[in-house]
């Protein structure tokens, strides 16, 4: 067991800076929403399930149109994005369709 647990500390010394910091901004944003919810578990629930699904749902529209989701999620953004606007599809009709 100890020579994995040596294994494993060598592997993270190894990871760059970036990772650690996305770890640690995932593991930050974590305790904050499990804080955020609790304080809201106290109000009505109808009223926390509105304010959770406008937040999730802005956040994957943002997803969708920047097309900047974490990488698991590529497979139903990819078949989601082609109903939605994207950033970069107002300059491919523009260019694609040039008014005289």
């Amino acid at each position: 067991m100890l020579p994995l647990a040596a294994s494993a500390l060598e592997t993270m010394k190894t990871l760059p800076t970036d990772t650690w910091l996305k770890i640690g901004i995932a593991v930050a944003s974590l305790v904050v929403a499990v804080i955020v919810l609790r304080k809201l578990a106290g109000m009505n629930k109808v009223i926390m399930g509105v304010v959770v699904f406008v937040v999730m749902t802005v956040v994957f529209f943002s997803w969708v149109y920047n097309r900047n989701e974490p990488k698991f999620l590529t497979p139903l953004v990819e078949k989601l994005a082609p109903f939605f606007p994207s950033a970069g599809s107002y300059n491919a009709k523009k260019n694609a369709n040039p008014n005289p």
